[in-house]
């Protein structure tokens, strides 16, 4: 198979020519193998490649699941697989390797994707942007030198640019959808509990984290849902399903939905206009489409709310440093920790029991506030950012002149303000590239509902795929371009 066949397929079709003999899972492998090397000296979305899953592959290990064969990235921070390296974007980490697999690691293999490297990360995944001292940044597959996006921007940039047409993702404040927003693809984030922690853990960061995929499609998406969607024994609580799988629930039409859409800045920073005005097109084509649509928001001081997220966002960091200093056999200080995350480190060891639970506190009444917005909508329509990807060095952990308290206002008020309330609220929601720029970048578009409706939202993102398709854009930095 060419690379410029290879590259402009989503996963089903990939998977579909597997299935039919078409092609061999390791002939995928070495194309993949081969677009990697092709894009990304421009895009630097992959860190490391597994020769053992490329031209040594067994193709008799692959799970059978409707994804079998497809090459598959893991973001150097989550999905750990025993015994690979996971180095969390950091010097301090530099060589570390997983003692043993996720229930995420588990259930990917079970869906058949052949895991054939790591993506990029920024340091220990505390940024709105890819970009580290370890492996250095990742860029925008629509230009050069402006940021992927963060902190999945590796796995992001790396679907974008035809190196994988799937790639996994963590999001805690906007990780899955920021990238998607500012590479283009579609980055899209279940509903807390969906998508199991285990075994380490019952919840990722203290319920704000889930995992998932980022891709090019929505019917990758909704397939891959319903792999990852399985509730692992010990998991702390189910949520409701829709009763079919969401391969199938995606297709039906939505019903018609009370859509508000909002552009006031939630953390202090006004929406690009041409942002702006893409928001209101697509809201338009939700009219159009017989949805009942109006100009509204949550009422939320988004950035009061960070500067009292951090005490939970970072309590127990110092700890998991230092365990991986232990690991290392490294000393934590500038040589191995970025001036950021050093500062992050510090303000983690002054962190109370007190200031941790004051800080729960503050989330839980975010969380009551915010979904006020749901009693009256079923939809959350907004910019998935407030600016369209700006240019590396702007929100990355090596800036040294940003306070702890500053680090909201400065580093993550531009990537974050219209993603984070998901997470704080727990409620799905997914970026899709559904407008350009003047500047040549991607415009994501962000469409969020109440907890355990991703077939709404899935629903309403096929609609909107169809109405304003994407999948007829080719980045400048991409496989297919030799």
């Amino acid at each position: 198979m060419n690379i410029e066949d290879y590259s402009r397929c989503d996963a089903t079709e990939l998977a579909a020519l597997v299935a039919r003999g078409e092609v061999s899972a390791k002939e995928l492998a070495q194309t993949a193998a081969a677009a990697i090397a092709r894009a990304n000296p421009d895009v630097n979305a992959v860190v490391e490649t597994h020769d053992d899953r490329i031209e040594g592959l067994d193709e008799a290990t692959l799970g059978a699941g409707p994804f079998r064969g497809v090459p598959f990235l893991i973001k150097d921070v989550l999905g750990h697989e025993k015994d690979r390296r996971i180095e969390f974007g950091s010097r301090l980490a530099a060589g570390v390797k997983a003692d043993a697999d996720t229930h995420l690691a588990e259930l990917l293999r079970a869906s058949g994707v052949n895991i054939i490297g790591r993506s990029n990360a920024p340091e220990y995944s505390m940024s709105g942007t890819t970009e580290n001292a370890l492996y250095g940044n990742t860029s925008s597959p629509w230009k050069k030198g402006y940021s992927a996006g963060g902190s999945t921007g590796g796995g992001m940039a790396a679907v974008v640019s035809g190196m994988v047409p799937l790639a996994q993702g963590g999001d805690i404040a906007g990780s899955i959808r920021i990238p998607a927003s500012w590479s283009g693809g579609v980055g899209f984030k279940p509903s807390r509990g969906r998508i199991t922690a285990g075994p380490m853990a019952d919840e990722g960061g203290f319920g704000l984290l889930t995992n998932f995929v980022q891709s090019k499609s929505i019917r990758d998406t909704a397939a891959m849902l319903d792999c990852l969607a399985v509730p692992q024994v010990g998991d702390p609580f189910p949520i409701p399903h829709p009763g079919k799988a969401y391969a199938e629930v995606f297709r039906e039409a939505p019903t018609r939905l009370k859509v508000g859409f909002s552009l006031s800045p939630l953390m202090g920073v006004a929406v690009d206009p041409e942002v702006g005005d893409a928001v209101k097109s697509v809201a338009r084509t939700l009219a159009d489409m017989g949805h009942e649509v109006a100009e509204a928001g949550p009422e939320y001081d988004g950035l009061d709310a960070a500067r009292r997220f951090l005490d939970v966002w970072f309590f127990g960091f110092d700890l998991r440093a230092e365990m991986l200093a232990a690991k290392s056999g490294r000393t934590i200080g500038p040589d191995t920790l970025e001036p950021t995350t050093l500062k992050i480190y510090e303000h983690a060891k002054r962190i109370t029991p007190a200031g941790f639970l004051a800080a729960m506190g503050a989330i839980n009444a975010a969380r009551r506030q915010l979904s006020r917005f749901f009693a009256d909508y079923d939809i959350w329509l907004s910019p998935t950012t407030a600016k369209v990807a700006e240019p590396h060095g702007t929100f990355n952990l090596g800036r040294a002149d940003a306070s702890i308290d500053e680090i909201p206002a400065k580093q993550l008020a531009v990537p974050c303000q219209f993603a984070l309330p998901h997470n704080v609220m727990g409620t799905p929601a997914v970026s899709l590239p559904l407008a350009m720029h003047a500047s040549g970048l991607p415009v994501g578009i962000q469409i969020g509902a109440r907890p355990a409706q991703e077939h709404v939202v899935l629903q309403l993102a096929a609609a909107l795929e169809d109405a304003m398709p994407w999948a007829g854009r080719v980045p400048p930095l991409h496989a297919s371009r030799s």
